[in-house]
């Protein structure tokens, strides 16, 4: 009896073995799938150069350069990546079988305490936003109750139907006290989704600015009729143009691109800012997803083409291919139902109406 009761414990303590080793390998199989993926023949020593971003050297480094932050997360020697110079070392090390850039050694620093030999308007951003900060400020989506809703130039001085630099114009609609100064802007094309037909806001261009003149309103029976004078003009203002109050704030930066939080579903590129329709990168794009859907600005799309459909040789049965991943590009402006993005990488030509998925 002795005999058969250590057996059965030697087998439960060896069930006991097992089930925990196979825990122990589920467990490490979950981790692994999360874990950063290290391009191929990624160098162990880098000196930052002038013009490198986080987002250069993150992608030197890894599969998904978007998980830039966690390549230089848990890192004492590094304060904040935002703050890595030309002329610095970075080495790549694993702590804990994770991979980090850490500093191999600082640039040249001049002697004086606490003084570096480079300004720190060189530090390195994750992507700088002079690429398309004038898009920015040029361009916009609207939803169309957003548009009606702002004053539109009614007249321009002497009866004149275009206006330049200087000129006197006439707005009529809502104008608050408080608005002094104004963006003109001008109707562009509407932006459908073509999944659902419906309809994600109005592409908008600037036109220039106009502030409130000293006159103050018009003595007119409409008492919503307001003179202005343009300020600012990239071309002619138009009768029908509209007036969008003058909003002041502080841009960051930089951009830091990641992985969006929600799961995206049925996302597009529908449009183009240059007007052409083969894509490629650092171009423009029009995205039919925003807020609505929880991105965000700095969020990561993978860009994907339709797999073609072909003639099964054997069955002669129509077969779809699967999407082929074809780039990657970054929301840098996101409005109630539409955004745009900026490619970053395009293995191949892309075109409108390539999907966009979680990276």
């Amino acid at each position: 009896m002795a005999t058969v009761t250590n057996r059965n414990t030697r087998y439960a303590k060896g069930r006991l073995v097992w089930v925990a080793a196979v825990l122990v390998i589920a467990f490490s199989t979950v981790c692994r799938a999360d874990e950063l993926t290290l391009r191929d023949d990624v160098p162990l020593t880098y000196i930052v150069k002038r013009g490198d971003t986080l987002w250069d050297i993150s992608g030197l480094y890894l599969e998904e350069p978007w998980r830039w932050p966690e390549l230089w997360n848990s890192n004492p020697a590094i304060n904040s990546p935002q703050l890595v110079y030309p002329g610095d070392q970075l080495t790549l090390r694993w702590e804990d079988g994770v991979p980090r850039l850490v500093f191999g050694s600082r640039g040249d620093v001049k002697l004086t305490p606490e003084m570096r030999s480079e300004p720190l308007d060189t530090a390195i951003p994750p992507i700088p936003r002079e690429q398309i900060d004038a898009f920015i400020r040029e361009h916009r989506v609207l939803l169309p109750e957003q548009i009606e809703d702002q004053p539109y130039v009614i007249a321009g001085d002497a009866g004149r139907i275009i206006s330049a630099l200087g000129d006197r114009i006439f707005a009529r609609g809502p104008i608050s006290p408080e608005d002094k100064a104004f963006d003109i802007v001008r109707q562009g094309d509407v932006i459908v989704d073509p999944v659902t037909g419906e309809v994600l806001g109005i592409f908008v261009s600037d036109i220039g600015s106009a502030s409130v003149s000293r006159t103050g309103s018009v003595d007119t029976p409409q008492s919503d009729v307001q003179e202005l004078e343009i300020t600012r003009v990239s071309e002619e203002v138009r009768i029908g143009d509209r007036l969008l109050p003058l909003e002041e704030g502080v841009l960051d930066a930089y951009f830091q691109p990641r992985a969006p939080e929600a799961e995206i579903e049925d996302a597009y590129m529908i449009g183009v800012a240059s007007g052409v329709t083969q894509i490629g990168q650092m171009n423009i794009v029009i995205v039919n997803r925003g807020d609505r859907e929880g991105l965000a600005v700095g969020d990561v799309l993978a860009i994907y083409q339709t797999g073609q459909i072909i003639e099964d040789p054997v069955t002669k049965e129509m077969v779809a291919l699967p999407d082929v991943r074809a780039g990657l590009l970054m929301l840098f402006a996101v409005y109630d139902k539409a955004s745009f993005g900026l490619v970053l990488t395009a293995s191949r030509p892309l075109a409108v109406g390539d999907k966009l998925k979680n990276p």
